[in-house]
């Protein structure tokens, strides 16, 4: 039976016990599992859906995780990993080769930005970054040895939306292995693979987990093929999830609906009064109309998420007053959690990029980006009124 994601992410499945079965998926603290039958053993090592060997292979917490986040995206398969980086390293390096060239949208996670430049340098593989407005981009970039598009739903920091049904068809007429990071959408906002995807990911240290308290990625495969490939790389590498992690995420993955729905909730609240604010020059939020891709925002997404970015009069000495200066908010590199954070792009999580490449990406001297909470709104729109007061 098919049930909406607010039902899927709460029933979870646990492992078949005999006559029961715990309606908490249990902790599989085991890295070795035993077997009587050494066929049975053998077989098991040599596909991700067999019996448990392995923890590195597969472990009954993790699947449960991967069979849930798989339901929710609508893809066939998932493979958890230790981190989103672990996902995104995943996929890049099972999908290229010493030459190949990327297509990628020119305002991505600092992480993934480096990812790309360490592949240049030592593998020789070629990006080019495109603007990411027109899907038109993608021929006019496209190479003979042309193998990835890779996007973000909605992009870090500065929330730009593509228009994924339209990108995703460039990259398939081109026969490109199409991947997007949907780690700020999360699959109550967008499902990417129904646009045509073959992989999507998270950091599921983010919205997933939603605590801040577990580092991990997830990425989920279309087709059963990629699904596999995944799994080989993935686990040959060793970048697998810990099953305790893989927990810890399942059972943030329980509440995300009701968060999801504070955190967009208060994001639209706070984008209008910082719009409206002497101090602020400019919000970038997909669900202002203002926003250049607000139109794109409301076909592609569900609501419009709970990240945001603003632009200080004051420029970067502005952004670092109010990274101090904030109370409620937490001054934090990561995202995502129940909690509000607060963070200066240009000289943390994108200072990887040189002066032009932030000018490209938008990112602005004064830009800060506001991970928006679940807190009652009125107890952060208060932080930040005094924030940008002092």
């Amino acid at each position: 039976m098919n049930h909406h994601p607010e039902t899927t992410a709460v029933h979870v499945s646990a492992p078949q016990l005999p006559h029961s079965r715990p309606i908490s998926v249990p902790i599989y603290q085991a890295s070795n599992f035993a077997f009587d039958d050494p066929d049975a053993l053998a077989e098991a090592l040599g596909r991700p859906e067999g019996e448990f060997v392995y923890s590195r292979y597969a472990n009954p917490t993790t699947r449960a995780l991967e069979t849930t986040v798989a339901a929710l995206e609508g893809g066939f398969g998932a493979v958890a990993t230790a981190s989103g980086m672990g996902a995104i390293n995943s996929v890049l390096l099972s999908s290229l080769r010493s030459g190949d060239h990327v297509i990628a949208q020119n305002c991505l996670y600092g992480g993934t930005i480096a990812t790309f430049a360490d592949l240049a340098d030592r593998f020789g593989v070629q990006i080019s970054y495109i603007p990411g407005h027109d899907p038109a981009e993608v021929a006019a970039a496209l190479r003979p040895n042309t193998r990835l598009l890779y996007l973000e739903t909605i992009a870090n920091p500065m929330t730009q939306v593509v228009d994924l049904p339209a990108f995703l068809a460039a990259g398939r007429e081109a026969g490109l292995i199409t991947v997007v990071d949907n780690t700020f959408a999360t699959p109550l906002l967008c499902r990417p693979l129904e646009h045509g995807a073959d992989v999507v990911l998270h950091s599921a240290t983010k919205y997933l987990g939603g605590h801040s308290d577990v580092t991990g990625g997830i990425l989920v495969a279309a087709q059963e093929q990629r699904y596999r490939q995944l799994w080989h790389h993935t686990m040959e590498i060793g970048a697998c999830a810990d099953p305790f992690a893989a927990w810890l995420v399942l059972r943030g993955v329980q509440t995300l609906p009701l968060r999801m729905r504070q955190h967009c909730a208060n994001a639209a609240v706070l984008a209008e009064r910082l719009a409206a604010h002497p101090a602020v020059s400019a919000v970038h939020w997909p669900g202002r109309v203002e926003h250049p891709d607000h139109q794109v925002a409301s076909r592609v997404l569900a609501d419009y998420g709970g990240m945001l970015a603003f632009d200080l009069v004051g420029g970067r000495e502005a952004g670092y007053a109010l990274s101090k200066g904030v109370r409620l908010v937490r001054l934090a590199a990561s995202l995502g959690g129940v909690e509000s954070t607060v963070l200066h792009p240009g000289s943390t999580s994108h200072r990887q990029l040189d002066a032009a490449a932030l000018r490209d990406a938008g990112i602005g001297a004064g830009t800060v980006r506001l991970s928006v909470g679940i807190e009652h709104v009125e107890d952060l729109w208060a932080d930040l009124a005094q924030a940008l007061e002092n």
